[in-house]
């Protein structure tokens, strides 16, 4: 095999070299041989990177696809990119089918929502393993041949529980699901903190939360130290093993968005595309040409007849955002902030779970815009509801 050359290949500045990546923060599991046979005996593959804005920005993704082309230089890839800026494990198993599943079987698969559970989304463990279980059995259900790869980036305040000797609970929670799957993991919080500690590395040459180039790189090192190592193995290729019980019963294996036209609209609710040139706050391109289920005065209601455990919505949340009153099957109605602490300025994207331990089944929801509101308005702007 190729071996992925980091300082001539990735960045201009040769005068940065990689630190060694050690083996302590590599943790291999199960059998990645279906991926390395899928592409050399067949010369094609679909590898694909479901994350936030570490994923979707130009960082260890296209290393890594650099790497597996230099690795299989006969081999046809399809790289799918499914990251998605500010967006968490949960909106993740929400869209797993939509970007990820809908390109087609994926052989070789890698997530990362860490940094975005902490710091985005700050979800409890319970919320953290319910998104990545979730997207992890999708994966594994459409095609058992896919091997995974689940990659843990670091902030600072995970940087710093680190440094405390403490796990991170959006990386731990998540290496519980890892654990439960047997799927590969690459903890970069965990050797970014062992590199600085020992003057190997600065924080700033990592280049911080979005790393740098060099930082980028250190992670794909890593994940080329993993595959590297996986793929000398011997085997062949079978189906991965599912555990007879999921870690969470009510993960979201069956996460979905759901079309909001599936909504009837009472007082108050249009589905449009938004005049954005009139609406103070700024706004990602991805969101400005989307129809979306827009309500900016409170009493404003609808009602939604949907299946299964758990219901949510994906929205757009900016300075105006209200707050959404929720009943389930004519259960007391629950107030739920779409604001969020980065709407001041940006309209944020962001999944609301309303209920996510519901009987299985059909239920009935009524959902109205309240007159409470923690934004400068009463705005709901929905892309998607959200169920499982």
């Amino acid at each position: 095999m190729i071996l992925f050359s980091l300082k001539t290949n990735l960045f201009a500045d040769s005068a940065l070299k990689i630190p060694a990546v050690s083996d302590k923060n590599v943790h291999l599991r199960g059998s990645y041989q279906n991926s390395r046979q899928k592409f050399e005996k067949e010369k094609t593959g679909h590898v694909a990177f479901l994350g936030g804005s570490i994923t979707e920005m130009n960082g260890y993704r296209p290393m890594v696809c650099q790497f597996l082309e230099k690795t299989f230089p006969e081999t046809k890839f399809q790289f799918t990119n499914a990251g998605i800026s500010s967006t968490c494990s949960n909106t993740g198993a929400f869209r797993t089918t939509r970007d990820v599943l809908s390109q087609g079987p994926v052989d070789l698969f890698f997530v990362e929502f860490a940094v975005n559970d902490d710091q985005d989304a700050g979800h409890s463990e319970t919320a953290a393993i319910r998104g990545m279980e979730g997207v992890i059995a999708q994966i594994r259900k459409h095609n058992p041949c896919a091997d995974i790869v689940m990659v843990h980036f670091v902030n600072p305040s995970m940087l710093e529980t680190i440094q405390q000797n403490r796990k991170p609970l959006s990386s731990s929670s998540h290496e519980r699901v890892a654990e439960h799957y047997q799927i590969s993991t690459v903890d970069l919080a965990s050797e970014v903190a062992k590199l600085i500690q020992a003057d190997q590395l600065t924080w700033k040459q990592f280049g911080g939360t979005h790393p740098a180039p060099f930082g980028n790189a250190i992670c794909a090192a890593m994940v080329e130290k993993l595959l590297t190592n996986a793929w000398q193995e011997q085997g062949s290729r079978s189906k991965h093993t599912i555990p007879e019980k999921p870690l969470d019963p009510y993960s979201f294996r069956n996460g979905r968005l759901i079309d909001i036209k599936n909504a009837k609209l009472n007082a108050g609710w249009t589905i449009e595309v938004p005049d954005w040139d009139s609406i103070p706050g700024s706004k990602r391109s991805r969101f400005t040409s989307i129809p979306m289920l827009c309500a900016t005065e409170a009493g404003a209601e609808l009602e939604l007849d949907f299946e299964g455990t758990a219901l949510g919505v994906f929205t757009v949340a900016g300075p105006d955002a209200g707050t959404l009153e929720v009943s389930i099957d004519g259960s007391p109605f629950q107030s739920f902030d779409l604001y969020h602490k980065y709407s001041k300025g940006l309209h944020y994207p962001r999944s609301v779970v309303f209920n996510s331990e519901l009987k299985p089944g059909k239920h009935h929801a009524k959902i109205h815009l309240s007159e409470k509101s923690s934004g400068k308005g009463h705005a709901a702007r929905i892309m998607y509801f959200a169920g499982n």
